[in-house]
């Protein structure tokens, strides 16, 4: 299984999201998953990408080639793919990956994040969708998608697109026990 992980590149967050982040990628190298990221060198990118490597599990980096001309790719995973442009990156990140994984993040990871929820909703992405919400720092985002669904926005069917783990731990867990969340879901997409 490849993992598609979307996280912060910020190097001055708490250090607990980091220790999440090493964690996730022990157990992930561990259980035989790899992972596809967004190439990058620092912030949570960095460190689960080492994590990985550290202990023995293949990682995939897409990044667009001015990041990599700014020097913010990292130069030890297994592979580096280089894209024109960030849509490209995403694509190919889906294309790759049999499941995805929010860890914290700013603005590109919330873009990246709520991307795979509208591609599941619309049934161009099938696989899983976990939001690792490390120190409660999705309960704001949680809340929003609630206050969606209570004003009809979404459906409460819809809730079923993504799952929300507290520690790495769940993460494996919801990985280990994926099941499909709806066989069409474009029968229900139109509210």
């Amino acid at each position: 299984m490849t993992v598609c992980i979307f996280a912060s590149s910020s190097s001055r967050i708490n250090e607990e999201y980091a220790v999440a982040a090493t964690q996730l990628g022990v157990l992930l190298a561990k259980a035989e998953m790899n992972i596809v990221y967004g190439g990058g060198e620092i912030g949570l990118m960095g460190t689960i990408a080492d994590s990985v490597m550290k202990n023995g599990g293949r990682v995939t980096g897409v990044i667009p080639a001015f990041m990599k001309e700014e020097g913010w790719d990292h130069k030890s995973v297994n592979e580096m793919i280089t894209t024109n442009d960030m849509g490209e990156r995403k694509k190919r990140m889906f294309e790759l990956a049999d499941a995805v994984v929010a860890l914290p993040g700013g603005v590109g990871t919330l873009e990246e994040l709520t991307e795979a929820i509208t591609l599941k909703q619309l049934g161009l992405y099938k696989g899983p969708i976990i939001i690792l919400n490390t120190l409660n720092f999705y309960d704001s985002l949680i809340s929003f998608f609630e206050h969606m669904i209570a004003g009809n926005f979404l459906r409460f069917e819809h809730k079923g697109i993504w799952e929300i783990a507290s520690t790495p731990e769940e993460v494996m867990v919801y990985l280990a026990n994926n099941k499909n969340w709806i066989r069409d879901p474009r029968s229900i997409a139109k509210i």
